[in-house]
């Protein structure tokens, strides 16, 4: 195999350990040696894969002392960044900083929405929120979490801003785990159909102030629904 490609896999096996824990973010990575030893590399190919860790941040080179793993919050790199987000989704935090981001992102969409909306547009959310009724009644939660998503996803495009969906695109996975996650709750399937419908009247109206109204009160349920239904339950499991 060429350097460059092994290279390429000491980075990826590298950034794996950090990302699982076995290099935590905070302490130091092991020495070139250790390292090279442990993935059957030499050591300039390790240096090589850690050259491309510290230009995405991921990594420091404190001179004396040794290779530093920088906390995921400084890390440059998106895919990288995604990945230590996926790996931790089980995570509260993760979760509540992924709904912090939709609240900046969709009310704004939503209030745009109001103002570009096409009919057929509208006839995308009215076909996503169709379907999540129809989901919704059949049990099935797979189909649920694809339709509530269906539906924000035609609010994006209502925007008429290509930027919108670029923004929220990469975290589709993380998107879909919570949103499956909250809605194995049919309390909360109830709540999503409820604002959905609320919020498709609100671009209707082309008002873009009661759009963003309507998507500010959705964002807020679904909040509440994480720290109701996902957050408490858990918090009281690790306590029994």
């Amino acid at each position: 195999m060429a350097r460059a490609s092994l290279a390429e896999s000491v980075f990826e096996e590298i950034l794996e350990r950090i990302i699982n824990g076995t290099y935590p973010p905070g302490e130091f990575l092991p020495s070139e040696g250790e390292l090279a030893a442990s993935t059957d590399v030499s050591r300039l190919t390790v240096r090589e894969a850690l050259k491309k860790l510290q230009a995405q941040n991921v990594v420091q080179v404190r001179r004396g002392l040794g290779t530093y793993v920088n906390p995921s919050a400084q890390w440059t790199d998106l895919q990288a960044i995604l990945r230590s987000a996926t790996a931790a989704s089980a995570s509260p935090d993760v979760s509540l900083r992924l709904l912090e981001i939709r609240r900046m992102v969709e009310i704004g969409a939503a209030e745009l929405a109001a103002l570009h909306a096409t009919k057929e547009d509208l006839t995308r959310m009215e076909t996503a929120n169709a379907a999540l009724r129809v989901a919704h009644q059949a049990g099935n939660l797979d189909a649920v979490t694809t339709a509530d998503l269906a539906f924000h996803e035609a609010v994006f495009r209502a925007s008429a801003n290509p930027f919108i969906p670029v923004i929220l695109g990469p975290l589709g996975k993380l998107l879909y785990s919570m949103r499956r996650e909250t809605s194995s709750f049919l309390e909360v399937q109830k709540h999503a159909l409820e604002h959905h419908a609320l919020v498709l009247d609100a671009i209707r109206t082309g008002d873009a102030e009661v759009a963003g109204k309507a998507m500010q009160a959705h964002i807020n349920q679904t909040y509440d629904d994480y720290e109701h239904f996902i957050h408490h339950n858990d918090q009281h499991q690790e306590q029994r």
